[in-house]
C-alpha cells in the first residue's frame, strides 16, 4: 500500500517481481541497480543461498523524481521463485502497489510459469487483493537464448496475460525490456494511486 507523507512531501510505493525460480527477478533489480545513479537510489539488499538464488528477497529502493510537487520512491522487492518458500512469498507479497511477473521464455519453463501465474493469484486473493484490479506487468525473459528454445513474445501472451496487460520481452542479463518493465508497472501503479486520492 503506497505511502504518502503530506509533512515530507513524499510518495513510497511498493512493487514485487514474482515468477518461478531463476526466471530473472533478482537480475532485473541488479541491472536497474548498475544503471540508476547512486544519488537516486539505496543501497540493494540482497539475502541468497551459497549457490545464488534467493532465498528471501532482494530488495531495492530507487527515487524516480517529482511528481505533483511529490518525491516518488520506490521499494523494489523480489519473492524466492521457489515453491517451498511461499510463506515468504506471501509476506513479501503484502503490501504491494503493483507486481512485475517475470517468466522464462524457454518452452520447457511453460508450467513453472503458469504454475508461479497461478501462485501469485491464490496469494493475492488470499489477502484480500481482487487480482483483476492490482497493477501488473508481465516480462517474458530469456529472450535473447537460441530461438528454437524460446517462446516468442505472441507465444508467451496466448499462454500467460490472460488479462491483457503490458508485456515485455526482455533479456535482464544485458537490460533488453528492464527499464522498459519497470516505466511501464510504475506508471500504472501511479495511475492507480492517482485514481484513488481524494480530489
Amino acid at each position: 500500500m503506497s505511502l504518502v507523507n503530506f509533512r515530507t512531501r513524499e510518495i513510497t510505493c511498493k512493487i514485487v517481481y514474482y515468477g518461478p525460480g531463476r526466471s530473472g527477478k533478482t537480475t532485473n533489480l541488479q541491472y536497474v541497480y548498475t544503471r540508476v545513479p547512486e544519488e537516486r537510489r539505496g543501497r540493494m539488499v540482497s539475502l541468497a543461498t551459497h549457490t545464488g538464488r534467493t532465498l528471501f528477497f532482494d530488495f531495492l529502493p530507487i527515487e524516480l523524481g517529482t511528481i505533483s510537487g511529490f518525491t516518488t520512491r520506490f521499494q523494489l522487492y523480489t519473492v524466492p521463485g521457489q515453491v517451498y518458500y511461499n510463506a515468504t512469498r506471501k509476506l513479501v507479497l503484502q503490501g504491494a502497489d503493483g507486481v512485475v511477473f517475470v517468466s522464462d521464455s524457454q518452452a520447457r519453463q511453460l508450467d513453472e510459469n503458469i504454475e508461479s501465474l497461478q501462485n501469485l493469484q491464490a496469494n493475492l486473493l488470499e489477502q484480500g487483493i481482487d487480482v483483476r484490479t492490482v497493477p501488473l506487468v508481465l516480462q517474458y525473459n530469456k529472450q535473447d537464448l537460441p530461438r528454437d528454445l524460446v517462446l516468442t513474445h505472441e507465444e508467451m501472451d496466448e499462454q500467460l496475460n490472460f488479462r491483457g496487460v503490458p508485456s515485455f520481452p526482455a533479456a535482464a542479463v544485458t537490460g533488453r525490456g528492464v527499464f522498459e518493465t519497470l516505466k511501464a508497472i510504475s506508471e500504472r501503479v501511479l495511475r492507480k494511486l492517482s485514481e484513488e486520492s481524494p480530489t
